[in-house]
């Protein structure tokens, strides 16, 4: 029992760990050369100032929903952790934690969504400019999306023990 409590509690902190990269990084879609596009900023390296010279992304209603699911996917990974932590030391024997996995299970939910919703409608995000192809944040956001759920399901069939 204690080595799958350490199981769930290492996949739960890389889990999160992915969502936050998949949410803050800058490569949701590459595009021929050296420009990249995420969920915040549109960014191209300038060759003369050896930089990224980067802009806010135009703001649509699809990617807002992206937006505000990323990071509603992320606080909702972040407290069902601090709720394991503290039910960890607080629960009595024998029980289950269940906020913490439906927590999870919430999370990757709204993972899911935020993938889709951009899968879907890249086009009208990225101004109809697909000359490129997705980058790893975006693949990183869809390896979630099962880690989070399996993790949900995995502290709901949990007992103190």
């Amino acid at each position: 029992m204690p080595y799958l409590l350490m199981f769930v509690t290492l996949l739960h902190l890389i889990t999160l760990a992915i969502l936050i990269i998949a949410t803050m990084e800058k490569s949701w879609w590459v595009w021929e050369g050296m420009e990249t596009s995420d969920l915040w900023h549109s960014c191209r390296y300038d060759n003369s100032t050896e930089s990224w010279l980067c802009s806010p992304n135009t703001e649509t209603q699809w990617l807002q929903a992206v937006q505000v699911l990323m990071v509603l996917s992320v606080v909702f990974s972040s407290v069902s952790f601090l709720v394991f932590l503290g039910l960890l030391f607080t629960m009595s024997r024998g029980g289950l934690f269940y906020f913490t996995g439906l927590c999870q299970i919430f999370a990757g939910l709204t993972a899911f969504s935020a993938a889709l919703i951009y899968a879907i409608h890249n086009k009208e995000i990225l101004e109809k400019k697909l000359t490129g192809h997705f980058g790893y944040c975006f693949i990183l956001a869809w390896v979630c999306v099962p880690l989070l759920l399996c993790s949900g399901v995995l502290y709901i069939h949990l007992r103190k023990k």
